[in-house]
């Protein structure tokens, strides 16, 4: 087990595992790399049935999650993911609710227990190769924040990971997509602002993942009951293609002499 290639991916939510990690998941499965999807957290703060916001009348957050966790058990499968592990902490919500305060919530959870059952996990995985988001979270959701820190913590803690990326959107992808749209009469529904995304200088690694654009969208469409709120569903078929067709990230940490400063395969180096 300590020398099969292993590829684990660390998300906050239900649903978080297909934008920016689905089509690595599913070409690293048909690539013969074992695939690890650990989900933080149960996703009690998405919408219930009917599109019911969380605080509404009639939002049942164990409902909820109990919907959502077989939502990304379906998605999962789609992707081909061989193990998945689910911590069970409470969604802490967008930043700025409520929500953010409960003491149960992953956000609050001391770094020390969280970040040593991640620990545990790589230890059992043995993983050369972690995803996770940036410091930031990619958008500032505490849960992404917190994940992000569970997975620095662990990789610190075992020593066990060979290269750590965060998830990246390259600023001329996001542009490059929105024009697209626009010469295709697509009214994407908002105008991403100059420092959407991170500058294209900072991507390290670009895998291709084209031939698993369709199958991120099944994975997506798994997730039905978050479906108003994932605007990719919403684009015609060709750009979602194009969003969908490459997937960046950002090399945090790395101890592998022979993997290039730039990438097409996060295990490059290690096969």
């Amino acid at each position: 087990m300590e020398h099969e290639l292993t590829l684990m991916a660390v998300h906050a939510h239900p649903d978080d595992e297909v934008l920016s990690t689905g089509g690595l998941l599913a070409r690293c499965a048909a690539e013969g790399i074992r695939t690890v999807l650990v989900t933080c957290t149960n996703g009690e703060q998405g919408d219930d049935s009917g599109g019911v916001k969380p605080g509404e009348p009639g939002h049942d957050a164990q409902e909820v999650a109990r919907r959502r966790l077989a939502e990304v058990r379906e998605s999962a499968g789609i992707l081909a993911v061989e193990h998945l592990e689910l911590l069970g902490y409470r969604d802490s919500g967008m930043d700025g609710w409520s929500t953010n305060e409960d003491p149960l919530a992953f956000a609050n959870v001391p770094l020390e227990e969280s970040a040593g059952r991640l620990a545990e996990l790589m230890e059992r995985y043995r993983p050369q190769v972690v995803v996770t988001y940036d410091e930031n979270g990619g958008y500032g959701h505490p849960d992404h924040i917190q994940a992000h820190r569970i997975a620095v913590a662990a990789t610190e803690k075992t020593g066990i990971p060979d290269k750590l990326y965060y998830t990246a959107i390259p600023r001329s992808g996001i542009a490059q997509m929105f024009e697209f749209a626009k010469s295709a009469g697509v009214d994407l529904g908002f105008e991403p602002p100059d420092d959407f995304g991170v500058p294209d200088e900072m991507i390290t690694s670009a895998v291709d993942v084209a031939p698993y654009a369709a199958r991120k969208v099944k994975a997506l469409e798994a997730h039905a009951s978050q479906g108003e709120n994932i605007f990719f569903l919403r684009l015609p078929e060709e750009v979602q293609h194009m969003a969908f067709a490459s997937e960046t990230f950002i090399r945090h940490f790395n101890r592998v002499e022979a993997a290039p400063d730039h990438e097409d395969d996060l295990f490059a180096g290690l096969r």
